[in-house]
Parts: C-alpha cells; structure tokens; sequence
C-alpha cells in the first residue's frame, strides 16, 4: 500500500473521530470536558492534517488546524485545573 493511501485510510480514521466525538456529544454520552471527547477530536484532526499532507487542501487544512488547536487549548485547562485542584 503507497504512502498516499495510508494517510487517506488515516485521514478518515481522523474523520471519523470527530464525528463520533460530536455525535457522543449530541447524544449526551460525552461532555466537552471528557477526556474522549477531548482525545478524540485532537487525534481526528492530526489524521485528517496528516492526509491532508499529500493531497493540500488550504481551506481544510485551515480549518484542522484550528480545530487541533483548539484541542490542544481544552487538554491543557483541563490538565491545569487538575494541578489545582
């Protein structure tokens, strides 16, 4: 299997992450603090940015990108909440 191939079975890997996450959510199994929640949309979007990689999109890469970030921001309050806690 080429390299190309891998990182689109990763890429809806990712996908599919994310949309578990947001259907967990919507569905009351999950809160937005839950560290599924957050793991799961963290690695969703690091799989789709890794397809992304070999086949750029601007606009979905943007959007990726962001949605790690924003990721990465829930991860690191809620491990800062737990030193205080």
């Amino acid at each position: 299997m080429s390299a190309a191939a891998v990182a689109n079975w990763v890429g809806l890997a990712g996908a599919a992450g994310i949309l578990a996450a947001y259907l967990l959510l919507q569905a009351g199994r999950l809160r937005g603090q839950d560290w599924t929640f957050l793991l799961l949309n963290l690695a969703g979007a690091a799989g789709i940015l890794c397809s992304l990689a070999f086949r750029f999109n601007l606009a979905a890469t943007l959007i990726e990108s962001v949605w790690f970030a924003i990721s990465v921001y829930g991860i690191g309050r809620k491990l800062l909440r737990r030193g205080h806690a």
